[in-house]
């Protein structure tokens, strides 16, 4: 089994999937400590009809239903670019059935140029996978020594044994977590989205997604990426705090594309104030019991 990427002590920064372009935005990307490309399937295409993405006032709705070119093009186009960027990449993966995702990392296995599979499970764009996220990871660790992270959704109706699950078939780590399913009307109160719904991220999938850090935190012993609506370094603390160990921009670099390196600057100074050492010393401290010390100064 391949070892999780290091967590830098500064506080280890992403991207989540599909909302950075590297290819397009190098210099937003090489501010990042490591870089999630768009999920990629076994055949290409083009994703859902126009029109795809919707904003609302409490966050954004997408539904491009994994355009992608296929892991054949991503390979032999997409691939030999980002490595130029000098930044470790994470592929994000995505299938219909557990031998989809097992193809994928097999094909993905030997190339130097992928530092980690994310396992994209929880898409609520297109049809759900045919099987269990515990086949799907083991299907894909059978395939493959990478690092495998699995991407939970938030909707599951238990997902702290989701990622014991996950974590006992095999998976490195968990990225929790990908967008809930959400509705938009325009002004004739008809749905914006072609599909009528989309995956709804921005603030207002933060509590949601704090919870869910917050819930695996205690049951795997796993890194963990935390994501959904991160918007300032204060946010990014409290995904650590609640027991992430790396955290990942999402809909923020939509507006700000300079937002990783203010979201680190402000992550140092917040942790700083609150007299951690380092940010990620903060991680788990929202679990301490009552009367027990805050997890103060340690390295």
């Amino acid at each position: 089994m391949g070892s999780p990427p290091p967590t830098p002590g500064r506080g280890h920064l992403l991207n989540a999937s599909g909302c950075l372009d590297a290819l397009a935005a190098p210099h937003v990307a090489r501010q990042l400590d490591a870089f999630v490309t768009k999920t990629v399937t076994p055949l290409p295409r083009e994703g859902n009809e126009p029109v795809r993405i919707a904003e609302t006032d409490v966050g954004m709705l997408n539904s491009i239903g994994l355009a992608n070119p296929g892991i054949e093009a991503f390979m032999a186009d997409v691939l030999p670019r980002l490595g130029e960027l000098d930044v470790p990449v994470w592929v994000s993966v995505g299938g219909f059935a557990a031998r989809d995702y097992a193809d994928l990392c097999d094909l993905l296995d030997g190339r130097d140029d992928v530092a980690a599979i994310e396992l994209n499970v929880s898409c609520p764009n297109v049809a759900p996978p045919e099987n269990e996220v515990a086949e799907i990871v083991a299907a894909a660790r059978a395939a493959t020594t990478k690092p495998l992270y699995a991407k939970l959704s938030p909707a599951l109706p238990d997902i702290a044994a989701a990622a014991a699950s996950a974590a006992a078939a095999g998976a490195d780590g968990l990225s929790l977590v990908n967008t809930v399913r959400g509705l938009a009307l325009d002004s004739e109160l008809q749905p914006v989205l072609s599909t009528t719904t989309g995956g709804l991220s921005g603030p207002a999938l933060r509590p949601v997604a704090l919870a869910a850090v917050h819930a695996a935190y205690p049951v795997v012993d796993l890194p963990i990426v935390g994501m959904g609506g991160i918007e300032t370094g204060r946010h990014a603390l409290e995904f650590l705090a609640a027991g992430a160990s790396a955290c990942a921009l999402g809909t923020v670099l939509f507006r700000d594309p300079e937002a990783p390196a203010r979201v680190r600057a402000e992550l140092e100074s917040e942790a700083a104030e609150l007299r951690f050492k380092t940010p990620l010393a903060a991680r788990g401290a929202a679990h301490r019991r009552d009367g027990e010390e805050p997890l103060l100064a340690v390295a």
